[in-house]
This record gives C-alpha cells, sequence and structure tokens, in this order.
C-alpha cells in the first residue's frame, strides 16, 4: 500500500527493503482539531485490515497426494504440509492484528475523548505494525519451507534407486533357491553390481543435501524468529511510552480533566519507532559449537632422565643404609 505522507495509511513501518523511500516526508504541521498524524484510520477500511481469518481449503485430488508418495519421502512431505498450515496460521494473525488495531483506533475515535481518540490511534499503529511482522515472518517460513522441499524431491528420486536393487536382489534370491545353476544367476548379479554402484551414487547425493537444506532452513527460520521478536520489542516498548502519556488519574464527578497536550509526543514517539526499525540489523553468529581448549597435561621426563632419578634415589638410599651401619 503505497502512501504519500504519515497520514495516508498505517504501512509506514516495517523491512526498509519494502516500506522505506526516500521521497517520503513527516508532516508536523498541527491539524485544526485533533492530531492525526501517523494515523490508521484514513486506509484502515481497505487493505488487509478487512479480512479477517482463513478460509477452509477446498477438497481436492491435490490433498490425497500424500498417500501416493514414495515410503522414502512420505514423512518429510507430511511435514512440509505442516509447515504451510503454520503459514497460513501467521498469516491469518497477522491479519486479525490488523484488523484489531482498525476497529481499536475506530472506537477510540468516537469516544469523544482528545487524548483516547489520539492514543487509541497511535497504539493501533503499532499493533497493526506487528501484525506486519507477523506477514513478513510468514514469508521467511515459506523461504525455510522450501528448502526442505529440495530435501524431499531428492528423497523422491533416490527411492526408486533403492527400490530397484531390491527387486534385483529378491529375484537372485528366488532363483538360487529354484534353480541354483541358472545361467540368469551370472546376468542377475551383473545387474546387481551396477545397481548398488548406482544406488551408491544417489545415496551420497542424498546425504549431502539432506545435511545442507537442513541446516539452511532452520537456519533461516531461527534468523526471522530473531528479527520478530527483536522487533516486537522494539515496537512493545514503543507501544507502552505511548500510554504514558495517557493520564488516568481519577476525577471527581463534575471535574473536568486538563486538555491533552501531549500529541507532539506521541508523535514523536512513532518516529523514534520508525526509527529503530529502519536501524534494525541482525547480529549473525555463528552457530558452530566452540572447541574446547584441552586441559594442560603435565609434561613427562624421557625414559632416560626417569632411570637417571630412579639411578640417584638409589644411590642416596645405599649410602643411607652405609652410613648407619
Amino acid at each position: 500500500m503505497s502512501r504519500s505522507s504519515f497520514d495516508g495509511s498505517f504501512m509506514h513501518f516495517g523491512p526498509a527493503y519494502l516500506r522505506y523511500h526516500s521521497g517520503e516526508s513527516v508532516t508536523n504541521s498541527p491539524p485544526t482539531h485533533r492530531n492525526r498524524a501517523l494515523s490508521i484510520r484514513s486506509g484502515g477500511k481497505s487493505g488487509k485490515g478487512s479480512s479477517s481469518g482463513s478460509q477452509l481449503p477446498s477438497f481436492s485430488f491435490s490433498s490425497l497426494r500424500g498417500q501416493a508418495q514414495p515410503e522414502l519421502s512420505r514423512k518429510l512431505f507430511k511435514l512440509i504440509k505442516s509447515e504451510n498450515n503454520l503459514i497460513n496460521a501467521h498469516e491469518a494473525a497477522g491479519r486479525e492484528r490488523i484488523n484489531i488495531a482498525t476497529q481499536l483506533s475506530e472506537w477510540g475515535e468516537q469516544t469523544g475523548d482528545d487524548a483516547i481518540s489520539d492514543i487509541s490511534d497511535k497504539v493501533g499503529v503499532v499493533l497493526s505494525e506487528i501484525g506486519e511482522q507477523e506477514d513478513t515472518y510468514a514469508h521467511a517460513l515459506d523461504d525455510s519451507r522450501g528448502r526442505l522441499k529440495s530435501i524431499r524431491n531428492t528423497e523422491k528420486s533416490v527411492q526408486p534407486s533403492r527400490d530397484g536393487k531390491a527387486k534385483i536382489a529378491d529375484e537372485i534370491a528366488k532363483l538360487k533357491m529354484k534353480e541354483p545353476e541358472s545361467a540368469r544367476l551370472v546376468v542377475l548379479e551383473q545387474e546387481l553390481v551396477r545397481a548398488e554402484a548406482e544406488n551408491l551414487v544417489a545415496e551420497a547425493q542424498l546425504s549431502n543435501i539432506t545435511r545442507q537444506k537442513l541446516k539452511e532452513a532452520y537456519d533461516a527460520e531461527f534468523l526471522a524468529t530473531i528479527e520478530r521478536a527483536e522487533k516486537q520489542i522494539i515496537l512493545a516498548k514503543h507501544g507502552r511510552r505511548l500510554l504514558s502519556l495517557l493520564d488516568d488519574t481519577p476525577v471527581i464527578p463534575g471535574d473536568t480533566r486538563p486538555n491533552y497536550t501531549e500529541s507532539s509526543q506521541a508523535r514523536q514517539i512513532l518516529n523514534d519507532c520508525e526509527d529503530d526499525l529502519r536501524d534494525w540489523r541482525p547480529e549473525v553468529e555463528p552457530y558452530d559449537a566452540p572447541v574446547e581448549e584441552p586441559s594442560p597435561v603435565k609434561e613427562k621426563q624421557p625414559a632416560l632422565d626417569v632411570e637417571a632419578d630412579d639411578g640417584a634415589k638409589e644411590t642416596e638410599a645405599g649410602t643411607k643404609i652405609l652410613g648407619s651401619a
């Protein structure tokens, strides 16, 4: 969703490569009635906030594909399908969060209280960006899921090699029981040697790809989890700063509250939040386990030195015995 200023949309936060543009400007001119800078109300009734929940998948023959998977890739096929359900759940959670943020802002506007109206609107901005983080996280999970698919596809390609080798071995076993002197045994044994060689190459490829893609898949997922968590912490802290501007001191019936004068501070908090999200950088640390340094070992004396020391001790002992005698 594009915007010409912060008043146009709540989509001004988020990853720099998606939503930050050099041509954007912040409008800080005071409004005539209420502060609506950095508001989600002007664009809250369209886009992602209008939808809620996730639709149930319709029945199709594609839902039966799991039954047709080779034995080797069947478990990973189910895992990948479960990952897809997880991705849909995060996308639905993001949409619901944005929808709730819009409803909060609209409710605050109709209260007629300037303070509640402004704070609820800007808290809605923060909540909507938390929803955007869920959507970004779902995309990262989808990338991780794609790496697992590489393993599954390799498993599917290796299965025929395993089956072919096992089939030839079964034929040889049956033929040895029925016709031990059959000339076909030589042909089958040669075919078995070739099948074993082909399978050996396929198994090595599967092992290499499995290790590589498994490491890449979950490293990407963990990095995305760290990014989502750290950005949510940033948003939550600035959200609490916004709430601190709301004066909740009880009033006596008949008294009036002081006029709300913190609109400029609330706007600055959102500007600070945007800056913090833009300046966020991943701290990629190596996940290799540290190598433990070997404990220092006392150096052993050479065998000749040990023998010399033993000889000296024996000489001293003999001298003492003679002296006592």
